[in-house]
C-alpha cells in the first residue's frame, strides 16, 4: 500500500468521506440525532465502539494479520502484486467478505458470539450510527480483518484500497435510514436491474430485515440475510429473503435489558441475568 505524506491511505480518507456523507444526509433527512426510541446510552455505545473500531482494533488487527503471513509464508511478500487486479479481489471477496458471512452467521447461533454481536442489534433504529456498533471484542476476533492483513503482506495493497471503499460503500448504503433503493423500486423499468442488484449486495430494504423487531412481521428475518458486501451469499447459502419491504420496528425481542456497559465489555461486565433465546 502507499501513503501520502500525510501518512493516511487514500481509501482511508475515502471511506472516512463516505461515512461524513451518509451523516450528513441522515441529519438533513432522518433526523441523525433523534431516533426513534433512542436512549443516552444508546450514543454512549455508538462513539465508543465506533472510535475503538477505528483508532485501534481494526488497525491492530490488520497490523496482527500482516506480522502472521511473515510467520506462515517468510519470503512470500509481495508475492500477489504480480497477479491480476480480478484474482487478487476475489480473493478479498473470499478472505473476508465470505468469512464475514459466516463470522456474522455464526454470532446469531452461538450463544457467547451473540453476547458480542447483541450491540449491533439492541438499537431501536437503523442508522449509519450503528455501522460499528458492536461489542469491543467482537472485531478484534473477527476472521476477515486478519485474513485481510495476511494478503496485505502478500501484495494485495491497491486492490485491498478499492475493494475496501466498495465494500464499505454497500455497508454504509444498507444501514443508513435514506433508503436509496426505495424510490428505484418503484420505477417499473428498473424492475429487472433491481432483481439483480439485490441479489448480489446488500441493500436497505434486504438488510432492514436483518435488523427487525418482530419475526411475526413478514419482513423481519432476523436469522439470515446476513451478507455485508455480497448479499449474494445469502442467496448462495440459503439464508435469503427479499421482500422490498421495510420491518416497522428494529430492535431484539424476548430478550432481557442489558445496559452500555454490558454492551461494550461482556464478559468483563455482566448482568445478573438469564439469557432468553433470541427467536426472530
Amino acid at each position: 500500500m502507499t501513503y501520502p505524506e500525510s501518512g493516511i491511505a487514500p481509501e482511508i480518507i475515502v471511506v472516512f468521506s463516505l461515512f461524513a456523507g451518509f451523516i450528513l444526509l441522515e441529519i438533513l433527512f432522518t433526523k441523525f440525532f433523534a431516533k426513534n426510541g433512542q436512549t443516552r446510552e444508546d450514543a454512549t455505545v455508538e462513539l465508543i465502539s465506533t472510535a475503538t473500531l477505528s483508532l485501534f482494533t481494526q488497525p491492530f488487527a490488520v497490523a496482527g494479520g500482516m506480522y502472521l503471513g511473515s510467520l506462515l509464508f517468510p519470503g512470500a511478500q509481495g508475492l500477489l502484486e504480480q497477479w491480476h487486479f480480478v484474482m487478487v479481489f476475489g480473493l478479498f471477496l473470499i478472505f473476508d467478505d465470505l468469512t464475514q458471512y459466516w463470522w456474522h452467521r455464526l454470532s446469531h447461533t452461538v450463544p457467547w458470539l451473540y453476547k458480542l454481536h447483541r450491540p449491533h442489534h439492541n438499537a431501536p433504529y437503523l442508522s449509519i450510527r450503528v455501522v460499528y456498533r458492536n461489542n469491543l471484542f467482537y472485531y478484534l476476533l473477527m476472521p476477515g480483518l486478519w485474513l485481510s492483513g495476511v494478503l496485505l503482506y502478500l501484495g494485495g495493497g491497491w486492490v485491498y484500497a478499492v475493494y475496501i471503499v466498495i465494500k464499505m460503500a454497500v455497508i454504509f448504503g444498507a444501514h443508513s435510514d435514506v433508503r436509496w433503493d426505495a424510490p428505484l423500486y418503484r420505477v417499473k423499468a428498473l424492475h429487472p436491474l433491481m432483481w439483480l442488484v439485490e441479489r448480489l449486495i446488500s441493500t436497505p430494504a434486504t438488510h432492514s430485515a436483518h435488523h427487525g423487531k418482530h419475526s411475526a412481521d413478514g419482513v423481519t428475518h432476523y436469522k439470515g440475510n446476513y451478507g455485508n458486501l455480497l448479499f449474494f451469499w445469502d442467496v448462495l447459502f440459503g439464508t435469503a429473503k427479499i421482500t422490498r419491504r421495510y420491518p416497522a420496528e428494529f430492535g431484539v425481542e424476548n430478550l432481557p435489558e442489558t445496559s452500555a456497559a454490558e454492551q461494550l465489555f461482556w464478559p468483563l461486565i455482566q448482568l445478573p441475568q438469564e439469557d432468553v433465546e433470541q427467536t426472530a
